[in-house]
């Protein structure tokens, strides 16, 4: 019986619960449609037999979706990610060895209910960001065969491209989680650096390599990495995922800030569509509440060029330069011509390059700190097979153009769709930000993806859910009333952690201010009440997180946070007041605010 089922999550859990379809047979016809286009597109290094499948799908006999939130969905894992009994190559034979057990990621994936398809290819030892560079095949694009699939996570791309996985695990170091997803109409999510585990991964750079996911849309990327977000003991660089990015994190983005490079950092090697295209994305942004910001990008191009020009590409070296020594044709011609110069590298120089690194981090973070993520292209100009074969190095150095930067600097980035070329080929953006804002990113290239309307991967129609709730990220909104608001007594607190004024409005007209006895300062209690209420006069600000704990923990009775309701409907943590610090307080609600009241006094 064959099926043409649309595999995104909802979409196959639908499926699985109107029992039209059962993980077996929806696995069967996957492996068999994965082998009969393996020929042509060169995805996948290892295949699962029907008798490797097996033991993940007798483990969900008798289980149901209401019981594993991923049950019977279809995933392939990029073959430098481990799976239990099946031979990890990094896309070289000679490097190959069978693992005991899987990689903590894909063995929270598999407890899940997921089931492995198979291991995909990908640039040999994930150098490369553009899919030839393997012995196992070129991965021709999923759309257009004259172009590559990008890389080096070039099978997993094509894995969910094609309609053989709801999602894919990649990697990415210096793009490969993004490049591919921009060139085969995907999302590529590429967490903070620690946020997915890398055990069982075979490093590039161990230092900065992230596991990444392709989906179709940001939503499922969303779920997927409040899934598996955990700090794993087994992996020394794993980070624990602060709970402002946890999966209440997606939602509906509020007007926003986004950074763009200046004119004179855009690059597009050429290419006469991208700033046509990139100019038109800007706009989707503004349209969902954006408003752009140029800024100076130079410190983040000066730390891309850092990963292969200074001694990151030491790294890379140490963990194939051993192999690479005692068997260099084991290791392809093009990676060799970058690892050569690596074995000259000094401790000195890499001291020098990560002070330099520094300097320019605190820069990038200072300019990162004025927007709430920067838009950039994901990849300046596609390029075709035949000009990869004529200049592989200079061609691969152009594509990671927008993304090399952004491990070293400890970034968030969402690669997502946003246009197609005049020849049919997918163009995208790349949205980034400060480390831990993932589902935030997620949630504007969500709304980006809504906004387009772009076909889906399997060319349906994207009709994606609103999220009901807000998008947040790592800074918390704050809503005062007294003497917090700006150029008044205690607006220090916030300006000392780091708060900025977002907006000047008022409260629904459901509130009475009073002036609290004693003092000084002089403070406000702001209560709201059942009936007689007024809109009082109130500052949004916007403070890190991080920052939010110290400031409660200093409010003084009888006041404390608690939810506001704004003028436009919406709910604010807020000063709310108990009703016993009333005592001795003076009702000051026909003042309509704080600073109207101190103005009568004087």
């Amino acid at each position: 019986m064959s099926h043409n089922f649309d595999l995104r999550l909802d979409t196959l859990r639908t499926a699985y619960h109107d029992d039209r379809i059962t993980p077996r047979e929806l696995i069967t016809e996957l492996r068999d449609k994965a082998a009969a286009l393996n020929s042509e597109y060169h995805l996948f290094i290892h295949l699962l037999s029907q008798e490797e499948l097996e033991p993940y799908l007798a483990a969900l006999e008798g289980k149901s979706p209401a019981e594993l939130p991923l049950y019977g969905i279809p995933f392939a894992i990029k073959d430098n990610i481990d799976l239990a009994g099946i031979p990890t190559t990094a896309a070289c034979p000679a490097f190959a060895y069978t693992p005991a057990e899987s990689a903590s990621v894909v063995r929270r994936l598999v407890a899940l209910g997921a089931v492995p398809l198979g291991k995909t290819n990908l640039d040999q030892f994930a150098t490369g960001l553009n899919g030839t560079r393997s012995p196992y095949g070129e991965c021709r694009n999923s759309v257009l065969p004259e172009y590559p699939s990008g890389g080096s996570s070039a099978g997993s791309s094509l894995a969910v491209a094609l309609g053989i996985a709801t999602f894919a695990l990649g990697t990415d170091t210096a793009g490969s989680g993004r490049v591919p997803a921009a060139l085969n109409n995907l999302v590529g999510l590429k967490p903070s650096k620690g946020l997915l585990s890398t055990h069982g991964l075979v490093p590039a750079c161990r230092t900065l390599d992230c596991i990444t996911y392709f989906t179709a849309t940001a939503c499922e990327a969303s779920e997927l990495l409040a899934l598996t977000a955990q700090l794993d003991p087994l992996d020394a660089y794993s980070r624990a995922n602060p709970q402002w990015n946890d999966g209440g994190a997606f939602g509906t983005p509020r007007p926003f800030r986004f950074g763009v490079p200046q004119a004179h950092h855009l690059q597009f090697f050429g290419c006469h569509e991208g700033p046509e295209l990139f100019a038109n994305a800007i706009e989707q942004l503004r349209a969902i509440g954006g408003e752009p910001v140029e800024l100076d990008f130079s410190p983040f191009l000066e730390a891309a060029r850092l990963l292969y020009e200074g001694p990151w590409v030491a790294e890379r070296y140490s963990i194939m330069g051993e192999l690479m020594e005692r068997d260099p044709e084991a290791i392809l011609p093009v990676i060799r011509a970058v690892l050569a110069k690596a074995p000259s590298v000094t401790a000195v120089e890499a001291f020098r390059a990560q002070y330099r690194l520094q300097e320019l981090k605190a820069v990038s973070d200072a300019l990162l700190s004025t927007v709430d993520c920067v838009l950039t292209p994901t990849i300046g100009r596609p390029v075709t097979l035949a000009e990869l074969h004529a200049e592989p190095v200079l061609r691969n150095s152009e594509l990671g153009y927008y993304t090399n930067f952004m491990n070293l600097l400890d970034y968030a980035a969402v690669a997502v769709p946003s246009a197609l070329m005049d020849n049919g080929l997918p163009w995208g953006v790349t949205l980034f930000g400060r480390a831990f804002t993932d589902q935030y990113l997620l949630s504007l290239a969500d709304a980006l993806q809504r906004r387009t309307a772009l076909p889906l991967t399997g060319g349906v129609a994207a009709k994606l859910p609103v999220p009901a709730s807000a998008a947040s990220h790592d800074k918390a909104r704050l809503v005062v009333c007294g003497a917090h608001l700006d150029g008044l007594a205690l607006n220090w607190q916030l300006r000392q952690r780091g708060a900025t004024l977002q907006c000047k409005t008022r409260s629904a007209p459901a509130y009475r201010l009073h002036a609290l006895a004693g003092g000084p300062p002089l403070r406000p209690g702001m209560m709201r009440v059942a009936e007689n209420g007024v809109a009082i006069e109130v500052e949004v600000w916007e403070l890190p997180s991080a920052e939010l704990g110290s400031f409660l923990t200093r409010i003084p009775a009888p006041l404390g946070l608690g939810k506001v309701e704004l003028a436009d409907g919406s709910w604010e943590t807020g000063f709310i007041c108990d009703a016993w610090g009333l005592e001795g307080a003076e009702d000051i609600s026909r003042f309509g605010g704080w600073r109207s009241w101190l103005a009568s006094r004087e």
